[in-house]
């Protein structure tokens, strides 16, 4: 999805966002660029504001280099590890320019999205693959849409909830995933993110108990609502009214890489939540970023890709 490199960028992340038809699903661009030039009018200040108090960027892109040159590191000369964003640059067509430059012979497209959604996925393998073919390019184009299963990808959730446990007790805290909310009308018109996200759920939840991690309860719950219409539930604002026990920790189901919505929404914003509301223990984990496992779990999708 990307992210701004400065505050200028805001805007740009914005109108590139809401004029992408996978996000704003009305038929009509006319409506769509109407639609989505309210929105950006509406939220670029306040966007702008976050990504101030974040150090005037977002740490995802900074994040997404130190991942790509460790799988660099590991894949070896021979083949060149790059990536795209979809609403900030880097863009696909400049990534295809130099990918066209080197010559290659296949391409293996693997979004940073654990879970697939036409909202998100679909987006970015649509945007990268139309320009390619507008391109003079004739690689042979390989892609993934989903690897929430992988093993070592687990393994690295596993290893940042560790993190940020210490040696408490884990019957102390309730776990809550939070993953990021979409539409309803979306998972209706027949989305499947939302039948990933429990079934994600469900496998890490197997890993916890393998791992004698044994919270209190777990949960799931979607963040990120904006506008009037009916998104997926239970909201985590609501989750948190829910949970009983006064230690809660967080861990950003969604996400890969961490982003405004990690670093700001839920450390940040929720953390105010969460303290109105009594917690005593409130704790946020961090994505995988660029751990070692997280690179694991990037070399096994390539190889069988491969």
């Amino acid at each position: 999805m990307g992210g701004p490199n400065n505050l200028s960028e805001v805007e740009m992340f914005l109108k590139n966002m809401f004029a992408d038809k996978n996000i704003l699903t009305m038929k009509s661009n006319l409506l769509r660029k109407f639609v989505g030039g309210l929105i950006v009018f509406n939220r670029t200040e306040s966007s702008q504001e976050i990504y101030r108090q974040l150090g005037g960027k977002s740490p995802l892109v900074g994040h997404t280099k130190n991942l790509v040159a460790k799988l660099q590191e590991r894949v070896g000369e021979n083949v060149l590890v790059d990536f795209a964003m979809r609403y900030t640059p880097p863009f696909a067509d400049e990534v295809i320019e130099r990918i066209n430059k080197a010559n290659v012979d296949k391409i293996y497209l693997i979004p940073l999205y654990p879970q697939y959604s036409t909202t998100t996925t679909k987006s970015s393998l649509e945007d990268f693959e139309e320009q390619y073919h507008a391109s003079e390019g004739s690689a042979l184009m390989v892609e993934i849409k989903h690897f929430f299963e992988n093993e070592s990808y687990n393994k690295a959730i596993i290893e940042r909830v560790k993190e940020k446990m210490g040696e408490d007790a884990y019957r102390d805290f309730d776990i809550i995933f939070s993953a990021h909310g979409l539409p309803q009308k979306i998972v209706d018109a027949g989305d499947v993110y939302e039948k990933h996200i429990n079934r994600h759920v469900e496998i890490l939840k197997e890993k916890l108990k393998e791992e004698s991690m044994n919270f209190h309860e777990v949960h799931l719950a979607y963040q990120s609502k904006v506008g009037p219409m009916a998104w997926l539930k239970p909201s985590l604002e609501d989750k948190l009214k829910s949970v009983r026990n006064r230690g809660v920790i967080i861990f950003p189901l969604a996400f890969t890489i961490d982003n405004s919505e990690t670093d700001y929404e839920l450390e940040i914003e929720y953390r105010e939540v969460a303290e109105e509301l009594g917690f005593k223990e409130y704790r946020v984990c961090r994505c995988p970023n660029d751990s070692e496992l997280f690179v694991d779990a990037l070399c096994e999708i390539y190889e069988k890709m491969r």
